[in-house]
């Protein structure tokens, strides 16, 4: 196995698919080299997801059945399965650099597992906070639950997310978000495994990605730091995080 797998990863609407699209579109050379790993799984496709390209599509039965072969590492994701091909990505990987942009469950596997060893990585993870505000407010004076404020700001993104997608939310689509807004905090616990965490305010809900063309504040200092990343160039903006600064 030749080449880097690069791992994108962080909670749910945080902002990865938008930082990979203004990859391709103000870096398509550099985007152009990363051969997309593209993962089976049991959710329904969102608006404008195509299947094959996004995601493999198919009924959680089909994935479970996947689970029986060695070949496939299923993981439950927020209440969705999902599968990595794992020969898949071996041959990927034979031809050139392999790109994971996805969630912290498959993320934390690529980075850590004995069964992706002895390949070289660049593993990111975007974050929701930066380790500064992180800290700030663990201070015992501010008197507020870390949970509980992760929780409810990207609860606030997904319902933007969801109902741009969508106008009208239905029940099921609120457990969903609810579902994905609980798990990010436990999520925003693995980023110390990734070797470098890139603070991002600017969420999927974010006019600051496309509605000016060019990005702006969060998502233009995201991509600025992930692109000099890629470069194996300094990255003042990327941060490193110690295991217990998340408690």
């Amino acid at each position: 196995m030749a080449g880097r797998l690069v791992i994108l990863s962080g909670p749910s609407c945080v902002g990865k698919s938008p930082l990979d699209r203004a990859l391709g579109r103000f870096h398509p050379g550099l985007r152009s080299r990363l051969q997309s790993l593209v993962l089976f799984t049991s959710r329904s496709p969102r608006p404008g997801e195509e299947d094959g390209r996004h995601y493999h599509f198919r009924t959680r039965q089909q994935i479970e059945l996947l689970g029986s072969s060695n070949r496939y590492l299923v993981l439950d994701v927020r209440g969705d399965l999902q599968a990595v091909d794992l020969d898949g990505l071996r041959a990927l990987l034979a031809e050139g650099d392999v790109f994971f942009e996805g969630n912290p469950f498959v993320g934390t596997f690529l980075v850590s597992d004995d069964l992706v060893s002895g390949v070289t990585k660049l593993s990111v993870f975007l974050a929701p906070l930066s380790r500064e505000e992180i800290l700030e407010l663990r201070e015992p004076a501010r008197n507020l639950s870390l949970p509980d404020l992760v929780t409810d700001l990207m609860r606030r993104k997904l319902l933007r997310r969801t109902t741009r997608q969508k106008t009208e939310l239905s029940a099921t689509d609120l457990a969903t978000i609810e579902r994905r807004a609980s798990s990010a905090y436990g999520e925003m616990q693995e980023a110390w495994r990734f070797q470098y965490v890139i603070p991002n305010h600017d969420g999927e809900d974010s006019d600051n990605w496309e509605a000016f063309y060019y990005p702006l504040g969060d998502a233009r200092r995201a991509l600025q730091s992930f692109t000099a990343l890629l470069r194996g160039a300094p990255s003042p903006r990327a941060e490193r995080w110690e295991r217990d600064l998340l408690p």
